[in-house]
């Protein structure tokens, strides 16, 4: 059995030219492209991420990853009471 015969096509194209009306049909057309692109690429982004989540939870060696480098922390510049902000150096 198909999911949409030649009559039904034509019966869905005749109601999506009355209910958007043939200027704002392409339009809508290629927003609706658009999403489903967005989506697509959304879902494939996600299923990246799952895989390499699944992946770095059985390690497939027993070394240890190295330890990184602690990060330096931001310099906080004080100012004297009373400074103005052209007084500060950073």
């Amino acid at each position: 059995m198909r999911l949409l015969s030649p009559g039904s096509l034509l019966l869905v194209t005749v109601f999506a030219v009355l209910l958007f009306g043939g200027k704002r049909l392409p339009d809508a057309a290629r927003a609706l492209g658009r999403s489903l692109r967005i989506l697509k690429s959304e879902g494939k982004a996600l299923r990246r991420e799952f895989d390499s989540g699944r992946e770095g939870a059985t390690p497939a060696s027993p070394v240890a990853p190295a330890a990184r480098p602690a990060a330096e922390p931001d310099r906080v510049v004080k100012a004297a009471p009373g400074a103005s902000r052209s007084d500060r150096v950073a």
